[in-house]
């Protein structure tokens, strides 16, 4: 791709481009949540209602819709990364060891898929080691990337992923290619690109918007593929083994992966492939920032009466 010249008139983040590796336009990064049931149970705390219809629905994931997401993969050629509770890892101790024979990535997403306003800063760090130590446990190999659940940091989180010796965490959205922040690569994702906010519906009058149709979803995710391949961006497609697993997004998926196979110049790679690639390159020291949260607004507020 010929190297792009800075409008003095355009925003700076816009420029310079990212550089993938030599005959790259872009890259594509297909990542799977596999959540199960673990948001649920920690939502409900200690008083989790005695009813069974949320748990078959997001149980449906391990079960089966998880290994139809595998195969799927499977028949493109396309590796994938896999982000996953502790809790949902120890409940299902064969998932890990299967899921790197099949030559994907497995990353950590939390223990109970804690949301961090919900927890202190000793809680994480409890999480997030108890997740790698059993990670570790069950397959012997150390896990490379974290993934927040919901897909939100703190300074300290951060830095937890630093002092842990994680190559790169995979919940913020500053860029649409990689970047690091306080010194952690980040691999960017996006909530357009996420199945959970257009079919995350489990009945009993606990959902607050209705399923959007397949087909709208497929046509938006498809232009932004294709948008962002021609910017030269990073597509990360976000998915959970309970939704996507179903038949109708599978058929979704196979569409949208076919559009993207087609594609030679699309890098399809896991977080940790993009991570050390973005590491070993120029664009590492290109697309560093701070990780800063702007002071409360408080008295500076005009017209607010001392």
């Amino acid at each position: 791709m010929p190297e792009q010249k800075q409008d003095p008139a355009a925003p700076l983040s816009a420029f310079p481009a990212y550089q993938w590796p030599e005959g790259k336009q872009s890259a594509v990064l297909l990542s799977v949540d596999v959540d199960a049931n673990s948001p649920f149970l920690w939502s409900q705390g200690d008083s989790a209602p005695q009813r069974l219809g949320t748990h078959e629905i997001r149980n449906f994931g391990p079960r089966t819709g998880l290994w139809r997401l595998v195969e799927l993969f499977a028949r493109f050629g396309f590796k994938a990364s896999f982000y996953v509770p502790g809790h949902v890892a120890e409940q299902h101790p064969d998932m890990l060891p299967a899921l790197l024979d099949a030559g994907h990535e497995i990353g950590l997403h939390g223990y109970f898929h804690e949301i961090v306003s919900e927890i202190s800063d000793e809680e994480f760090t409890g999480a997030i080691e108890a997740s790698l130590e059993l990670f570790v446990k069950q397959t012997g190999k150390r896990p490379t990337g974290f993934r927040s659940p919901a897909w939100e940091m703190t300074p300290h989180m951060l830095s937890e992923v630093r002092r842990l010796g994680l190559s790169y965490d995979s919940s913020l959205s500053g860029f649409d290619h990689p970047y690091e922040i306080e010194g952690v690569t980040e691999i960017p994702v996006q909530w357009a690109v996420d199945d959970a906010i257009f079919f995350k519906f489990e009945g009993g009058g606990r959902d607050r918007f209705p399923m959007q149709s397949g087909r709208m979803v497929l046509e938006d995710w498809k232009s932004e593929w294709r948008t962002l391949h021609r910017f030269g961006g990073l597509f990360t497609l976000t998915v959970h083994d309970w939704i996507s697993g179903r038949a109708q997004r599978i058929a979704l998926l196979e569409d949208l992966l076919q559009e993207i196979a087609d594609e030679p110049t699309a890098w399809v790679a896991t977080a940790d492939e993009i991570a050390r690639f973005h590491q070993g390159s120029a664009n590492q020291n290109r697309f560093a920032v701070e990780a800063r949260i702007p002071q409360p607004i408080g008295a500076r507020r005009f017209g607010k009466n001392a």
